[in-house]
């Protein structure tokens, strides 16, 4: 006997994977609506199933699908409760966009950086603390005492991120996280960093951080699109020989 009246197998049944489509966006809607707040444990599979007219194995797939995208948890022993949606978690899988991107889409990538980077540099020239400034220095101070690469890029990457930060929007913040994964920056970096760009480097990040101490909005805006959009253009240049 199915869980439900709902036929999914047979002449006249929809699709599983619309099926549980439609469960996925039932539930999305509950949390939306308020029905479903953060920390709250759902009901049972069973419950929940027979609530929205589906079989408890579509509910099964909704589930699954709605953990692996960070909407939802499951506790060991306690049941599948609705995260704290936090952005860090519900667009950490967009990180793996830009680990995995290639040639033209990581010329876009690059670009959605740089647009992103920049108003969020600005933002934090207006926003960020002594100790946050602090912080950033210390990586720019640590970035020019080394020429290992892998030791620029760590600190590179705190640096970005520490200004991420500052900038007060954590949704921002988030998605900048995804576009400058170590790995992402890495294979970047691995090209760039041969034609002896680091004084370059050096400098882009030194202008970054004048405009932060002066607290000038405008100016750190500037330096970061100059910053990224150096990349971006080598990138290009790279695509174009390749043809």
């Amino acid at each position: 006997m199915a869980d439900t009246g709902e036929a999914e197998n047979g002449v006249g049944a929809a699709p599983k994977g619309t099926v549980t489509q439609r469960a996925i966006e039932q539930i999305k809607a509950m949390i939306a609506e308020g029905r479903l707040e953060p920390g709250q444990r759902l009901p049972t599979e069973r419950d929940l199933a027979a609530r929205l007219g589906i079989s408890r194995s579509s509910m099964r797939e909704a589930i699954r699908a709605l953990t692996v995208l960070g909407v939802l948890e499951a506790r060991h022993g306690s049941g599948i409760y609705v995260t704290q949606l936090e952005a860090g978690d519900l667009l950490e899988t967009f990180g793996v966009v830009a680990d995995l991107s290639r040639g033209p889409r990581l010329v876009e990538l690059l670009e959605v950086r740089r647009v992103l980077e920049s108003t969020a540099t600005a933002l934090a020239a207006a926003r960020i603390t002594a100790d946050q400034l602090a912080e950033v220095e210390k990586h720019l101070t640590a970035m020019n005492v080394t020429d290992d690469p892998e030791e620029i890029l760590a600190h590179d990457l705190a640096f970005h991120r520490v200004i991420a930060g500052a900038a007060g929007n954590d949704t921002m913040a988030a998605i900048l996280d995804g576009l400058s994964s170590r790995t992402f920056r890495a294979r970047v970096w691995r090209g760039y960093e041969e034609e002896g760009a680091f004084a370059r480097t050096r400098r882009e990040h030194a202008a970054i951080h004048r405009a932060l101490v002066a607290r000038d909005p405008e100016a750190a805006r500037a330096a970061a699109a100059a910053h990224v959009g150096e990349v971006e253009q080598w990138l290009r240049t790279q695509l174009r020989e390749q043809l």
